[in-house]
């Protein structure tokens, strides 16, 4: 079984919903939920809000948290997860904002950084990844695995 079937068996017996806010994955964590039959019983909606006016418009990341620290922040991700929770009534909301390249990395934070944010039932965690800067694909594909694996481990 792969783990978005995983996944998906864990949300219907515990009969939750979840919804993504995705930047860098650019709807990929959500395409890897609908790849799953009965998809259809957990996912409510996602977004995909690449912009920071989408991000603020959509899922109410607030002006002073990009200004403070930026699109790819722990802050901004947290915002992210509680915005899309909220904007779908959902039980679990994940922010997804990160650098996959090939450019736009900078010292502080290089090429393949990826701030996660997990709302689950209103009690918010956020986590920064660093993959490396492995392509731009790799860099998206790995921010999906990552967020799979840490809700079956969370939510087991």
């Amino acid at each position: 079984m792969s783990r978005q079937e995983t996944l998906v068996k864990i949300l219907i017996k515990r009969k939750f919903t979840i919804s993504f806010a995705e930047s860098c994955t650019g709807g990929k964590m959500a395409a890897s939920i609908v790849d799953v039959a009965d998809a259809s019983k957990v996912l409510n909606a996602s977004a995909v809000t690449y912009s920071n006016e989408a991000k603020m418009r959509y899922l109410n990341v607030q002006q002073d948290t990009l200004e403070r620290f930026g699109a790819v922040s722990e802050q901004t991700a947290r915002e992210m997860a509680e915005g899309i929770a909220k904007a779908n009534n959902a039980d679990i909301g994940v922010g997804i904002t990160g650098i996959a390249g090939p450019g736009g990395g900078t010292d502080e934070k290089p090429v393949g950084t990826v701030c996660f944010g997990y709302c689950i039932q209103g009690i918010t965690l956020t986590e920064t990844m660093h993959f490396g800067d492995m392509g731009r694909n790799v860099v998206r594909e790995k921010s999906v695995s990552h967020v799979l694996d840490t809700l079956i481990n969370k939510l087991n």
